[in-house]
């Protein structure tokens, strides 16, 4: 158990003993423990801090119906393809109905950033592109079980999504309750993903091994969405902005 870094003395021998392990893993090393959050939720950054986060965030957004698609290619089974098909729905929206990235972009828009620069992709932090592009290649390159496995931080994710609706409505003027519907949708849709994944790596994991590895992409997860936050720390509070990335006019 040396590849899980959650404390001595875990056993694997059950469905239950992994979904015990997986909520502690989120307990521990879910970004809602960031200091960028706090930052951000407290209200303690000024608006081009908050303009870096929301451009730099577009592109995990953005990337994530592409890995979607990539889960979904690992399939022959078809009753899991159609259950995972809605989450690229969910994010590109369909005919006629809007998606969880034009939501992301009333968020830019409304924080004053142009929205072709944002969907350009041009100021995203380095360290933030890698990471994003690594969940895409782990969700390719893993065993499936992996990488159904790795959106298991939607487990933990509507406590953040409530801490940051009501934090930034309550600290930022310029932030208004019609531009942080993004977080509002994700509240019904995350624990719906969530509990099908679960359950899935509850079901499909039946070796102590294969709970092992369902644990240890939860924390390639975590750590993918950590270092994000790590990225925009360093360049937008420390104040080391790497060369061709966004700066903010209040900078």
């Amino acid at each position: 158990m040396t590849a899980l870094s959650i404390g001595k003395g875990v056993t694997l021998n059950s469905a239950a003993d992994l979904e015990a392990t997986l909520r502690r893993i989120g307990e521990v090393r879910y970004h809602n423990l960031h200091p960028f959050h706090k930052l951000l939720h407290g209200g303690k950054l000024n608006k081009g801090q908050v303009q870096a986060w929301a451009l730099n965030r577009y592109y995990y957004q953005s990337t994530i119906p592409i890995k979607d698609a990539v889960v979904i290619s690992r399939f022959r089974d078809r009753a899991t393809r159609l259950e995972w098909r809605h989450r690229i729905e969910d994010h590109d929206g369909d005919v006629g109905s809007e998606g969880g990235i034009e939501r992301w972009l009333k968020l830019t828009e409304g924080l004053g950033l142009d929205t072709a620069y944002v969907e350009s992709t041009e100021g995203i932090l380095p360290a933030a592109r890698f990471a994003v592009e690594a969940y895409v290649h782990y969700c390719r390159d893993r065993t499936p079980l992996e990488a159904i496995a790795s959106s298991l931080t939607e487990l933990f994710a509507p406590n953040l999504h409530e801490e940051r609706i009501s934090g930034m409505l309550q600290h930022y003027d310029f932030v208004n309750p019609d531009i942080m519907a993004y977080f509002k949708r994700r509240l019904a849709q995350a624990p719906r993903d969530a509990g099908f994944a679960l359950e899935y790596v509850k079901r499909n994991a039946k070796m102590p091994e294969q709970r092992e590895a369902v644990c240890n992409a939860l924390i390639f997860k975590t750590n993918v969405l950590w270092v994000q936050l790590d990225a925009l720390y360093h360049a937008y509070v420390n104040g080391h902005i790497p060369p061709g990335a966004f700066v903010p006019k209040d900078n």
